[in-house]
């Protein structure tokens, strides 16, 4: 069984611990959890997983978080080819104190890893959420798993199980 690779960024502490609880959620044995600050060396480590979770909460006025900067930069320039791998996003965002920009960071990975050739899965319903704008939609629909651990955090256990069993189809790892 293909083992999943979960990479976050993380200032706050905030998306770290949602990846945390992902990892619970799907167990230690299925997955690797990495630091995109003191884990990630290169693409390469994302390269080495063909089932990859992404985390990444939103800053500023839609971009993505400081961490997951200059690795971006490196697949925008260097473009290595993602064909082959199954990717799902998830972050934290705000949805009242910045509800023009909710969760935009999502949008902004789900179109550089399409770019790439991905196959980026798991895209939730806009339905039950508050927001005013978001880049991350597609086809009315979150690109990933946005979760407001500001406004909302009584859903975020039962969003992520949700979530975890939405992708079961297209994560191995997840149907064992």
């Amino acid at each position: 069984m293909a083992k999943i690779g979960i990479f976050y960024g993380s200032t706050s502490g905030v998306t770290e611990e949602i990846a945390e609880k992902i990892q619970a959620e799907i167990g230690e044995e299925n997955c690797d959890l990495y630091s995109m600050e003191e884990d990630f060396d290169s693409y390469d480590d994302l390269l080495e997983y063909d089932y990859l979770l992404l985390g990444c909460s939103t800053w500023g006025a839609g971009e993505v978080q400081n961490d997951w900067r200059e690795p971006l930069f490196d697949l925008e320039v260097e473009k290595p080819d993602f064909s082959g791998k199954t990717i799902a996003l998830f972050g934290p965002g705000d949805c009242t104190g910045h509800g023009k920009h909710f969760v935009g960071a999502l949008g902004i990975l789900y179109d550089q890893f399409k770019a790439l050739g991905a196959n980026v899965v798991g895209a939730v319903s806009a339905d039950g959420y508050t927001f005013e704008k978001s880049t991350a939609i597609r086809d009315g629909r979150f690109v990933g798993l946005p979760l407001d651990e500001v406004n909302e955090s009584e859903q975020t256990d039962q969003r992520i199980a949700d979530w975890l069993a939405l992708l079961k189809p297209d994560f191995p790892a997840l149907a064992a």
